[in-house]
């Protein structure tokens, strides 16, 4: 089978996993709240939205607790490590951790559409049965406080017909922490937009932090147990099998049935997100103690087209091709971090990264090296974290295709490659390499510093792969991309077109960067 057709099916086969999962618990929690007889008196106010409500609630929950792992870029970065000698198959869910968090965070705004129309059907059935026929059933459940000595008896949190479902709404811990919950995610959501992120990068930065205060609403949302169901106890001395039909005589001296007794349902968001919150907070803590390590700049340069580059050493600092840091100058904005893909080589004695103006932020860090008096703007780095460029030397045969300040990513991978020729490294696999890098005036090439250059243009894809096809009819062939999304569209493509059904055969391995 071809490997494009592998590729294929296993994420296809993730995402399946993945959506399985959500309509199991979705399921499962609709039917226990529909079907369990300890929420027979809550449905008779509320009717089905009880159980939606909490259906999309604990898949709110479970997603919220993949979203935080999607973002671990250490753990990722780890289980790439360990997984290098596995099946290329097995390690490509890890280089769309970015594509899989956004995906997660859409089935977040859904469950969050699904459960704010259940509460708001709720509220208005809490304050409608406070209102409704003094002999119905729902009317005397409301009522229930009125009886109650111990605090426990409650069903309604409507306590009276002039709470309004507005008041309900601002003065209850869950329907104020839904509230900010809500527009933290709308403010998180329309923010990340691509437009946003590639024109106002800032913008990004700053309300996407706001999950900081998403999370925290979130694990005290269900702490006022407004959903409330009956008590183990009161399900023996009042179960609603035998006296919901008798409720009239509830209490009464000749009556087997005394009135329910109620209990909030307890939190369950914490339980969902506490160890990825943990393990998030934990990475959070070793990037610090990271990004405290003293960099020094050892060498700045300034390219034609307002391009920067920076050589730096740091303690400790390894690294492989194709990888990235996040570099933060306190001079500038204290709490930013931008990724920058590395171009030195790991064989080379200093790290190195290429900065383009491409917003306020870069402009401003360009603009501050460019001054000529000292002191040298103090940075931070943290990394390196791992990228599918990693796995370039893999493959017998590599394309490398970038464009514009894309191609940074294959100078640290041309370098490494020169460096292993030059020292005759028999492990590597990779025996044919093309790339396109940006070709100015000048004596070397201005990303890898290699004499070597080629003319950058569009190419005709289909020549090209079906050139190397018949230049490797047994090869490996894999493709990488640090690019837009229509020319990712066009490679994908080509990979899948030229690829052949016998898998002793040309494969071609489509890999994409994702920041």
């Amino acid at each position: 089978m071809a490997s494009w057709v592998v590729h294929h099916w296993f994420s296809i086969l993730f995402l399946v996993v993945w959506l399985g999962l959500n309509i199991y618990l979705f399921v499962s929690a609709f039917l226990n709240f529909e079907k369990n007889e300890k929420y027979y008196y809550t449905r008779e106010i509320l009717g089905v939205t009880l159980a939606v409500a909490r259906a999309s609630a604990r898949c709110l929950n479970f997603n919220t607790m993949l979203i935080l792992i999607s973002v671990c870029r250490n753990l990722l970065s780890f289980l790439r490590g360990t997984c290098s000698f596995c099946n290329r198959t097995l390690r490509k869910p890890l280089d769309y951790n970015l594509t899989f968090h956004k995906l997660v965070a859409y089935m977040i705004s859904i469950f969050t559409i699904i459960h704010i129309i259940a509460h708001l059907f709720n509220f208005e059935r809490y304050s409608g049965s406070q209102q409704g026929p003094n002999g119905s059933l729902a009317f005397v459940l409301s009522s229930l406080s009125h009886h109650d000595k111990q605090g426990n008896s409650w069903l309604n949190p409507f306590q009276s017909p002039d709470v309004t479902v507005m008041y309900m709404t601002f003065t209850s811990i869950a329907g104020l922490t839904g509230v900010i919950i809500t527009l933290a995610l709308i403010l998180m959501v329309t923010s990340a937009t691509e437009f946003i992120r590639r024109n106002y990068f800032e913008l990004f930065w700053y309300t996407h932090h706001l999950f900081v205060i998403y999370i925290i609403c979130l694990v005290i949302h269900g702490i006022g147990g407004i959903v409330r169901g009956q008590t183990e106890e009161s399900l023996v001395d009042s179960h609603p099998s035998e006296c919901a039909e008798s409720f009239q005589k509830w209490g009464e001296n000749n009556s087997n049935c005394k009135h329910p007794r109620f209990e909030g349902h307890p939190p369950e968001s914490w339980k969902w997100i506490i160890a990825p919150f943990i393990l998030y907070v934990f990475e959070k803590f070793l990037r610090f103690c990271r990004s405290q390590q003293k960099v020094v700049i050892t060498k700045v340069v300034m390219h034609p087209s307002k391009v920067l580059e920076l050589q730096m050493l740091k303690h400790g600092f390894s690294m492989e091709v194709g990888q990235y840091i996040f570099v933060n100058c306190p001079s500038i904005s204290f709490l930013e971090w931008h990724p920058f893909t590395l171009t030195s080589a790991p064989e080379q004695d200093f790290f190195s990264i290429h900065v383009r103006a491409t917003g306020d932020w870069t402009e401003n860090f360009i603009r501050a090296f460019e001054q000529q008096y000292p002191p040298m703007p103090r940075i931070k780095v943290d990394g390196p974290f791992g990228t599918v460029s990693e796995d370039v030397f893999q493959y017998e045969v590599a394309v490398m295709v970038g464009a514009g300040i894309g191609v940074t990513p294959f100078a640290s991978i041309l370098k490494s490659i020169w460096y292993k020729f030059q020292h005759e490294d028999h492990k590597l696999k990779t025996q044919k390499a093309g790339h396109a890098a940006l070709n100015f005036d000048k004596a070397t090439d201005i990303l890898t510093g290699l004499k070597q250059k080629t003319f950058f243009g569009r190419p005709m894809w289909d020549n090209e792969f079906s050139t190397i096809a018949t230049a490797h009819p047994k090869s490996a062939v894999g493709v990488f991309l640090c690019g837009p999304r229509t020319l990712a569209k066009s490679l994908r493509k080509c990979c899948h077109q030229f690829s052949s059904v016998d898998p002793r055969k040309v494969q071609f391995y489509f890999n994409k960067e994702n920041f």
